[in-house]
């Protein structure tokens, strides 16, 4: 069994940034993609950033492209997603996310073994 425990969400003005933490704990991710999700109101769970293990590939939303950044930590066992220009629209709960996938692609929902717990990421105009 896997745990991610999220952190870094937060109430923060258009135009600003934040950094969201995944804390890995359990078996290691040998193989696992690891990734971030989210969800706001109305609207479906869609994958916003996906890296592998290895950390020589990394896909994002169009939505965030070229404002968000996912990287990791192997030593603590952590993913990040730094989010900059953030905009009203990204407003939602950002979920961490693993799992076991075959290729190189964003993490799909059905692909994902273990969640997070899930962080408020509100952007205000």
């Amino acid at each position: 069994q896997v745990q991610l425990v999220e952190s870094g969400g937060g109430l923060v003005q258009a135009g600003g940034s934040l950094r969201l933490s995944c804390a890995a704990s359990g078996r290691t991710f040998s193989t696992y993609v690891r990734g971030w999700f989210r969800q706001a109101p109305g609207k479906e769970r869609e994958s916003v950033a996906t890296i592998n293990w290895s950390g020589d590939s990394t896909f994002y939303a169009d939505s965030v492209k070229g404002r968000f950044t996912i990287s990791k930590d192997n030593a603590k066992n952590t993913v990040y997603l730094q989010m900059n220009s953030l905009k009203v629209e990204d407003t939602a709960v950002y979920f961490c996310a693993a799992g076991l996938s075959t290729g190189y692609s964003l993490l799909r929902r059905e692909q994902v073994s273990y969640w997070g717990q899930g962080t408020q990421v509100t952007v205000s105009s």
